[in-house]
């Protein structure tokens, strides 16, 4: 089982963030957190690989830049679901389940008043 935290917005889908290791932030790094709109958190993320690039050339610069990716990894949701707060998301909910799909279908079972706030062409 996966844990999932579901952010509310008044009259907006909820949004499911997964708790855990992010793989691609450590992959790709702000580009997977710009995918995510987490504009704040991938610009200060370019920053730094950027000033490790400038700073510590050569093996000490890899080490640093290993080193940023495998705390993304660790931090990447953390970064996304504080993207989502500032823009005025809340925190509800935290749902285990197997995949995404079954973390919504349990989120709206809880609550199903949150079936409403689904667009008919999304869906």
């Amino acid at each position: 089982m996966k844990l999932y935290t579901a952010l509310l917005k008044a009259d907006s889908e909820p949004v499911l963030v997964r708790e855990g290791f992010a793989w691609g932030a450590l992959i790709l790094g702000p580009l997977w957190l710009a995918a995510h709109r987490a504009w704040i958190a991938a610009a200060l993320t370019l920053a730094a690989y950027v000033l490790i690039a400038a700073l510590a050339p050569g093996s000490v610069g890899a080490i640093l830049a290993v080193g940023l990716a495998v705390i993304l990894g660790f931090i990447g949701h953390d970064m996304r679901r504080w993207a989502l707060e500032s823009h005025g998301f809340l925190l509800a909910h935290v749902v285990a389940a197997r995949s995404p799909d079954d973390a919504l279908f349990r989120l709206l079972t809880h609550r199903p008043e949150l079936a409403a706030r689904f667009r008919p062409d999304a869906v």
